[in-house]
Parts: structure tokens; sequence; C-alpha cells
């Protein structure tokens, strides 16, 4: 089975240090770790968790690279993202949520966890990004929180 590649917002790395979030952030977390999944991240997480306490970052670097694959940002992302803003599924001011959802979009991630239940975690939004990404060409994103994640592994 091919391993699952997962984009992964800041809200899940942040998740690992809230005690309402990290029962299942962690869980992810360790399925990077034991190399189940592929984490996909992008400049946006990383310049957003730099801003956050160094815990944050530090936990980041402490995963195995193989794992990571980074998503650079590229116009046919941010051009995504714009378009998402034009629908206006999310205003301006939010325009880090339109990105990481066009980029775990282009980049044909299997899944996009987050915590973010207000801009990218909401079924009305989940239908409006997928709206959005058939009518210009892409596939649906599948949006879900860790929890949503957490499956036994067959022996």
């Amino acid at each position: 089975m091919n391993k699952l590649r997962i984009y992964c917002d800041t809200s899940v790395i942040g998740g690992c240090f809230d005690k309402e979030f990290d029962r299942y952030s962690n869980f992810f977390i360790n399925e990077i770790i034991s190399g189940n999944v592929i984490l996909l991240i992008s400049e946006v997480i990383i310049r957003e968790l730099t801003k956050g306490p160094e815990k944050l970052i530090e936990l980041l670097q402490s995963l195995p690279s193989s794992n990571i694959e980074l998503v650079e940002l590229n116009n046919e992302i941010l051009e995504l993202a714009d378009k998402y803003l034009m629908e206006k599924i999310v205003s301006e001011k939010y325009k880090d949520d339109s990105i990481h959802v066009a980029a775990a979009t282009v980049s044909k991630a299997d899944a996009i966890v987050s915590w973010n239940f207000k801009h990218i975690v909401r079924l009305d939004k989940i239908k409006q990004y997928n709206y959005v990404n058939s009518i210009n060409g892409y596939g649906l994103i599948n949006i879900i929180t860790p929890m949503e994640l957490n499956y036994e592994h067959e022996e």
C-alpha cells in the first residue's frame, strides 16, 4: 500500500501542545515518524510556525526529513488560492488558509488535516473549495481533522 501524503496546516502542529487537540495531533505526528504518512508542508506553514513558540518549529525539525515533502509555492497554487478568495470562501485577511487548501489540492495530497473549523474544516467551506477545484480542472480535496486519520494498522 502506498503511504498517505497528507498536507498539514499549522493548527495540527500547534495542537500537539493543546490539551483539547494533543491526542490526535500527536497520533498524526507519530504516523509521520513511523513512516506511515508523508507530511506535506509549505512555506506558509514554516512562516506561521516561526511566529509561534519555539517548540512548534522544533517539533517540525525533529521529524524525519525522509517523511516530509515541501510543497513550494508557485503561480499555480497562488492563482488557485486567489480563485478561492474571488469566490469569497475566505477573505483576504485569511489568505494563508486559502493557500493551504490550494497547496494541498495542486500537490494532489490525499487529504489536508486541520483543526481550523472556521475557514477549512467546515462542510460549507469544503463544498466551496471543491466546487472551485472542479470548475478549474482540479480533483476534489479531502479536508479532515487528525481525529479522522485514527485507523488501526493491519497486522
